[in-house]
């Protein structure tokens, strides 16, 4: 056989050997690409899922701590009321002192005051102005 021929069979043989390989190597290929996409998706929708649950622990803590503060505040108005209720209790000075207080900060209002039968007389005297 001469160089020429060897040579020929040589690149008709390694051209076989290429496509034989390409045919059962591909296949194999392909199933290991789908399967690290796989993965890759996989791990994409459980970051996702992370992410929506610290979302939503972050809502329930923050609705927990505005209920708590809304409850510390409405126990201090409680205590508060409290505290300025029995001071005002059987205190008629100081009730008619704030009253007159308010008396000279009112500016010209009409008030009316109940008379024995618990009904005001309404605008007598009516003011000129």
């Amino acid at each position: 056989m001469s160089d020429e021929v060897r040579g020929v069979l040589t690149f008709v043989l390694l051209g076989i050997v290429l496509v034989g390989g390409c045919m059962i190597g591909y296949p194999q290929y392909s199933v290991y690409q789908q399967r690290l996409e796989g993965e890759a998706e996989l791990a994409k929708s459980l970051a996702a899922k992370q992410v929506a649950v610290q979302s939503a622990l972050a809502k329930r803590d923050s609705a927990q701590m505005l209920a708590d503060a809304e409850i510390i505040r409405a126990t201090g108005v409680a205590q508060a009321n409290k505290i300025i209720g029995d001071s005002l209790h059987n205190n008629e000075a100081y009730l008619r002192y704030l009253w007159i207080q308010n008396l000279e900060a009112g500016n010209n209002q009409v008030i009316y005051i109940p008379t024995e039968g618990g009904l005001p007389i309404l605008e007598a005297g009516k003011r000129k102005e």
